[in-house]
């Protein structure tokens, strides 16, 4: 067998992200010589899914304000007791919900990589509305997202409703013509303006709608509003009733990610964790027919010779800086997680909500953004039964740290009513910054851009590794229709077994 050192490789590929882990999957069947390394002792890099200890240390790696990458400012408390054992935890950096109709779900299918994921049904969409008065409690509305919910819903008055329905409608045939001669000349205008201009939408229903959007500002446009809705309503029903988004068991993208890297090992491609890259030169080939290769050297001091190199970029390009806020919360929340639909699954994701202005710090200061919480049932895998984590995010400010702390004792609050609310086990903060996702290119070396800030994967993300596809294979037409197009590998149930975690 060659050392790593004797063998030409095609492709180094370093960082076990999901861009870099779906090229792997991409180039599972191309014969290519390919190694994969991370620096990091586990899969997923900022998709990773980490237990408590794996989190605690990750925190202490990032905890300065003014690290380079993507994270940054990471901090732990923890509660004297009621937490079990590490390893029962499985908490995703960067959760995002996957939408049925989306690209990437295509592409897991289509290469077959679907049958080792486990899927997960995503179900209610929750606004927060704060108390009228110091008398009243707080509450969650649930978001009527199809026509049958809109009927159903007893709070919305008649005329609502129709305008609701009008505009629902309406966005399912946005992109046809006559629909297009409405939205087209205001694309870029903000979309709760023209709910209120063109459907007469009042503040609640507007809300309603923006929240379906995830928009991390709330001020998403016109033309990136309507895609967005018309994607959560196509998706509604695609792979069972009641639901339009999906989330992968046992720590989500991160669980991608891992069965890229497994397709790849079956393949043969080698992996090595712990060990990044320390050095990059390029140097004459060894005979005048061949082409110059890239010396890399890993940080464990071994050096290999490759055709080409893709890896991830540590630069901030991106215009929005997360605040994220991951708690442990000692509680099953089943009322969180129940079928709205008769014969739908069981959710094990709910998304709330708290709109601009719904939130406020000690100081008085208001939230000018919204808060998401993607709220998880131990269904996921990601947490002992009994327990549910809540992933909350917003837009970075100074304030937004104790935004994030209001937005998950409002939340507890509101379950509780009347009662004492759940006690929070164990919070993991941090900031994450963001990027393009896009892969640049500069010779034979591809940098993925970090990923972009977004509660629901986007599709964009997929044609920088098409991209870097390409640059590995070198548009070569014969497995050109090989991306992605895979039949089952006998024997394919075994192939567990052949990946070296």
């Amino acid at each position: 067998m060659e050392s790593l050192s004797d063998t030409k490789w095609d492709v180094v590929i370093s960082g076990t992200g999901l861009q870099q882990s779906l090229l792997a999957l991409a180039l599972s069947r191309s014969g290519k010589h390919i190694l994969h390394v991370d620096p990091s002792d586990y899969y997923g890099g900022p998709e990773a899914a980490l237990s408590l200890q794996e989190a605690d240390e990750w925190a202490e790696r990032h905890s300065s304000v003014d690290g380079d990458g993507a994270f940054a400012g990471a901090q732990v408390t923890r509660a004297d007791d009621g937490l079990s054992f590490p390893r029962a935890y499985s908490l995703a950096l960067a959760p995002q919900l996957i939408h049925a109709r989306s690209e990437l779900l295509s592409q897991l299918v289509s290469s077959k990589a679907f049958r080792q994921i486990e899927f997960l049904a995503v179900g209610s969409f929750f606004i927060y509305q704060p108390p009228s008065d110091s008398a009243a409690p707080a509450t969650l509305s649930r978001i009527p997202s199809t026509r049958e919910d809109v009927f159903a819903n007893r709070t919305i008055p008649a005329r609502s409703k129709r305008a609701l329905m009008k505009f629902l409608k309406f966005v399912l045939e946005f992109d046809s013509e006559a629909h297009a001669e409405i939205w087209k000349p205001k694309a870029k205008d903000e979309l709760a303006s023209f709910l209120e201009s063109e459907f007469r939408l009042d503040r609640d229903l507007q809300s309603y709608v923006v929240t379906l959007t995830l928009s991390l500002d709330g001020k998403i446009s016109v033309e990136d509003g309507l895609n967005a809705i018309n994607r959560h309503l196509t998706s509604m029903g695609v792979f069972g009733t009641g639901f339009a988004a999906v989330y992968p068991k046992w720590g989500g993208l991160s669980e991608i990610a891992q069965v890229g890297c497994r397709a790849a090992a079956v393949g043969g491609a080698v992996y090595i964790l712990g060990a990044g890259i320390s050095a990059v030169q390029t140097v004459p080939a060894a005979d005048d027919a061949s082409e110059d290769e890239l010396l890399i050297k890993l940080t464990n001091d071994v050096e290999v010779k490759s055709k080409t190199l893709v890896q991830e970029s540590t630069a901030a390009d991106g215009p929005v800086t997360l605040s994220r806020l991951v708690a442990v919360v000692q509680s099953s929340m089943h009322d969180m997680f129940e079928a709205t639909v008769e014969g739908a699954p069981t959710p094990c994701v709910a998304v709330v909500a708290f709109p601009p202005g719904s939130l406020k710090g000690s100081d008085g200061t208001t939230s000018d953004h919204p808060v998401y919480a993607s709220v998880h049932s131990s269904d996921t895998g990601e947490c002992p039964s009994g327990q549910s984590i809540v992933y909350l995010n917003t837009v970075s400010s100074p304030a937004s740290g104790e935004l994030l702390e209001s937005a998950l004792s409002s939340f507890l609050q509101s379950l509780a009513s009347d009662q004492e609310p759940p006690k929070t086990l164990y919070r993991l903060r941090y900031e994450q910054r963001g990027g393009s996702g896009a892969l640049s290119v500069d010779g034979r070396i591809g940098s993925f851009g970090l990923q972009p800030q977004s509660l629901a994967f986007g599709d964009s993300r997929l044609a920088g590794v098409r991209q870097a596809w390409d640059m590995v294979v070198g548009g070569d037409g014969a497995v050109d229709e090989m991306y992605m197009q895979f039949e089952d590998r006998e024997g394919a149930d075994d192939e567990d077994d052949a990946f070296g975690a």
